[in-house]
């Protein structure tokens, strides 16, 4: 299948999914390399473990309290001027943060520094918008599948070489990181062309560009409704995942910045597996409604086994038995795309990475909380693993909700229309 492409563009070239995937790729390589990093390099300000988790707890609150107010308004932004120039403000933001963060002396820099970033970063829904505007409805699942995997290809590099990096100095993935942002900002404003074409623009309109405002429309959104609580839950689990994960290893096996990038490279792998490949397949045989059930079950079992590793190879057997759970968020997304049109791609993006930014506020508060009362049990523990425990909740919850959204949905089509 040709790319489909906009009839807008910049220096001549039109918008193509080519484009975008290497934007994402080099965006995601610069993000991945500080994950093995940070908690660690935010160590170095505590004096114990428990010191430790309140101090990454303060660092990741201030990046998503600060998302959760900007990314509808960037949305809204990219609606009216465009998805490139929202982009370039984000690479922007994030090479400040990562260069101001290399060179913190206190505590404060990183938080003041994460507020910052967090309020000019969205570019992953500006991405995802980027992508509604040049992709028929049809071709959306497989399309956001492409973008996933993008992504993923992102953390099999990002981590690893964070982790590399990091072992020879923990400042070191930051400088890099920064110079790839660098390297985006240009690739954008030289290369990148705009996909969003000038009759499917619309006024900006702060009214509507607030976050609560933003997440009303996405709940009225037909055919949506109940999703939110799925995005929301699912989305909160999966960032109580990522908050913990670091701390978490290293807590019950001892890992470092080397085995951490190794597992989050793993992950990576799997990621573009599925999503790069597996995915076309997969919507073959089932719908995305389908899918995304599935693999919410799939995320349940696998956090439970998570939580429950009593050796480190065990995470990596589960992160591989874990397919479909890769495939659930794709799936969520391309529901949530087509139900919005094609002047409202960027504000509904935006309002889902509001709502994941709500619940990045609440993750890294939930998830380090839970660490905080583990953190000083013996190594190996099996209750060090309540934030998984907790997931695995979560994703139980998100999978009736959406159980119950789909039977809904499947009983209004199923009634007789009436005159």
């Amino acid at each position: 299948m040709t790319d489909s492409v906009s009839t807008d563009s910049h220096g001549g070239r039109k918008a193509a999914m080519s484009f975008i995937l290497i934007a994402v790729l080099i965006d995601m390589v610069s993000i991945g390399l500080i994950i093995p990093v940070l908690p660690p390099l935010v160590g170095t300000f505590a004096s114990t473990p428990s010191e430790h988790t309140l101090a990454y707890l303060a660092v990741t609150f201030a990046f998503g309290i600060a998302n959760f107010f900007g990314s509808p308004i960037l949305g809204a932004l990219s609606d009216r001027y465009g998805r490139r120039p929202v982009m370039l403000i984000g690479f922007s933001g994030l090479a400040l943060s990562f260069f101001v963060t290399a060179a913190a002396t206190a505590l404060w820099m990183l938080v003041a520094v994460r507020l910052l970033s967090g309020a000019m970063q969205a570019n992953a829904a500006v991405a995802n918008a980027y992508v509604a505007d040049i992709t028929a409805p049809e071709d959306r699942a497989k399309r956001f599948g492409m973008l996933g995997a993008a992504f993923g290809m992102g953390f099999i590099l990002g981590p690893v070489l964070g982790g590399l990096l990091g072992d020879i100095n923990l400042h070191l993935p930051f400088y890099v990181a920064g110079t790839l942002a660098l390297v985006n900002w240009a690739y954008g404003f030289f290369v990148l062309p705009e996909s969003l074409a000038a009759d499917h623009r619309r006024p900006f309109d702060w009214k509507t560009a607030n976050p609560v405002s933003a997440l009303k429309k996405l709940t009225g959104l037909k055919g949506v409704g109940l999703l939110v609580g799925v995005i929301a839950l699912s989305g909160l689990a999966q960032l109580v995942l990522h908050t913990s994960w670091v701390l978490y290893t290293g807590f019950k096996f001892g890992w470092g910045p080397k085995d951490n990038g190794l597992s989050l490279f793993a992950v990576g792998v799997m990621s573009v597996l599925v999503q790069g490949f597996l995915l076309p397949r997969l919507l073959k045989r089932f719908s995305a409604s389908r899918l995304v059930l599935m693999g919410l079950a799939s995320a349940v079992l696998a956090n439970l086994l998570w939580g429950a590793a009593s050796q480190g190879w065990m995470m990596y057997a589960v992160i591989v038995i874990n397919v479909l759970g890769f495939a659930a968020s794709t799936a969520l997304q391309s529901l949530i795309s087509n139900a919005a049109d094609a002047k409202t791609q960027g504000q509904t993006m935006g309002a889902v990475a509001s709502l994941n930014s709500v619940m990045a506020v609440l993750a890294p508060v939930i998830g380090s909380g839970l660490m905080y009362f583990v953190a000083e049990l013996p190594k190996g523990d099996w209750r060090i693993g309540a934030p998984f425990y907790f997931c695995a909740v979560l994703q139980l919850c998100s999978l009736l909700i959406a159980w119950r959204h789909f039977s809904r949905l499947g009983q209004a089509q199923a009634l007789p229309q009436t005159s």
